[in-house]
C-alpha cells in the first residue's frame, strides 16, 4: 500500500500550485506514474488471486471437482501439471545467457523494417488456485489462451478461451469470478472485436510506448511502466519483479528480433539467472532454461524460471515453482504456481 501511495503522489494530476483543480489530460510525467501503479497493482492482485482465495470460492470448487459433465465419454478436468525438468546432458547446459544474447544480436542486424514490434499478445497460461485453511479443497489449476491483436488503423480484437492443449477435448476448470466450473474445451470465454479508430480508447501510455532496442532503455521502461524495481541488474532479489514486468510488457507487445535482443542482453546483464539446461515446453518446443532460485519477497518459496529459444533468444515462456511446502494452502514443494507460454 505504501509503494502505492508513492506513486500517486508522484503522479501529482493537480499540483498545489495551479490554482482552482481543473479538468485536463494527465501530463506525461502523471500518466507514467498512474500507468507504473496500475501495473503494479495487476500483477500483485494476479499473484494474491494465485496463491489464496475466497472460502466461498473453495466451497465452490469442491463442488465443481465431484461434478463430471454428463455428454458420454467425457472425462474430468485434469490435474496440475508437473514443473518442467531441464536436462543437462549433452549441449543442453552450455548455452549462457550472454551466448544467448549474442545469438539475438547477431539475428537482430538481419532484420527488415517489416521485422519491428507489434502490439498485441498469444498467450496460452496455467494458473494455479488454492483456498487456506483445514477444510480446503487441493489446489487447481486454470487453463486460459489469450490471444489480442491491434491494427495500424486502431482496429483490434481479443479472444479468450478455455483450453489446454495439453489434453485436448477434455474438459477444463475456468474461474468465473471466484466461481468454479468445468466448461467444454475450447469453450470461448470472451470475444470482442474494436472498429477502426478504436485502439486510441484503449491504449495507455505502455501501449503507445513502443519497445526499445537497447537494454538499458528496456530496464527503465519495465521500471516507470510495468513496476520492476528500480534496479541497475546486480540486485539478484529485484528478479522475481523483473519477470513480472516482463510478462505484463509481453501482455502488451509481441517483440521483433530488435526488441528480443534487448530483452536477452538486459536478461544476460541482469544477476541472479543462471543457466539451467534444454527444456522442451507445455507446447513442445526446445528451449533453454534459466532460473533464479533466491530470495522472492515475503514467501520466500519459489523458483522462477525463463524459457528462450536457443535458435533465436525468443521468450518461450515463464514457470513459476513451489520450492518448499505451505501447509496452510495445502502446497507441496515442485507444484507450479504459474506457467506462461508466448506464441507469436
Amino acid at each position: 500500500m505504501r509503494d502505492e501511495l508513492e506513486l500517486l503522489r508522484a503522479a501529482n494530476p493537480v499540483p498545489a500550485g495551479e490554482g482552482r483543480w481543473r479538468d485536463r489530460p494527465l501530463d506525461a510525467t502523471a500518466e507514467r506514474g498512474l500507468n507504473r501503479l496500475l501495473h503494479l497493482t495487476r500483477t500483485r492482485r494476479a499473484r494474491r488471486r494465485l496463491v489464496l482465495r475466497a472460502e466461498a470460492a473453495v466451497l465452490a470448487l469442491v463442488a465443481v471437482l465431484a461434478f463430471t459433465l454428463t455428454d458420454a465419454g467425457s472425462s474430468p478436468a485434469v490435474a496440475a501439471p508437473a514443473a518442467l525438468v531441464p536436462h543437462t546432458a549433452g549441449t543442453g547446459a552450455a548455452l549462457s545467457l550472454d551466448g544467448l544474447a549474442r545469438i539475438a544480436e547477431a539475428r537482430a542486424r538481419t532484420a527488415g523494417p517489416q521485422d519491428g514490434p507489434r502490439r498485441g499478445s498469444h498467450l496460452q497460461s496455467w494458473s494455479l488456485s488454492m483456498g487456506t485453511g483445514p477444510d480446503a479443497a487441493p489446489p487447481v489449476t486454470v487453463p486460459e489462451e489469450r490471444i489480442t491483436r491491434w491494427n495500424a488503423d486502431g482496429s483490434g480484437s481479443e479472444l479468450v478461451v478455455a483450453t489446454d492443449p495439453r489434453h485436448p477435448g477434455r474438459p477444463v476448470i475456468h474461474d468465473d469470478d471466484g466461481r468454479w466450473r468445468t466448461v467444454s474445451d475450447g469453450k470461448v470465454l470472451h470475444r470482442a472485436s474494436y472498429p477502426a479508430g478504436s485502439g486510441a480508447r484503449h491504449d495507455g501510455l505502455a501501449a503507445r510506448t513502443k519497445p526499445p532496442t537497447d537494454p538499458t532503455a528496456l530496464r527503465a521502461l519495465l521500471t516507470s511502466l510495468y513496476g520492476a524495481a528500480d534496479s541497475d541488474g546486480t540486485d539478484a532479489s529485484a528478479v522475481p519483479q523483473l519477470l513480472m514486468a516482463l510478462s505484463s510488457y509481453r501482455q502488451e507487445w509481441t517483440p521483433g528480433p530488435r526488441e528480443t535482443a534487448a530483452i536477452v542482453r538486459m536478461l544476460a546483464d541482469t544477476g541472479g539467472l543462471r543457466p539451467a539446461g534444454a527444456v522442451t515446453d507445455r507446447l513442445g518446443r526446445r528451449g533453454q532454461a534459466f532460473v533464479h532460485d533466491g530470495p522472492d519477497g515475503a514467501m520466500d518459496a519459489t523458483r522462477q524460471m525463463v524459457i528462450l529459444d536457443p535458435r533465436t533468444g525468443r521468450l518461450l515462456g515463464t514457470e513459476i515453482t513451489f520450492t518448499k511446502d505451505l501447509p496452510d494452502f495445502r502446497i507441496t514443494a515442485g507444484q507450479v504456481m504459474s506457467y506462461e507460454a508466448w506464441m507469436p
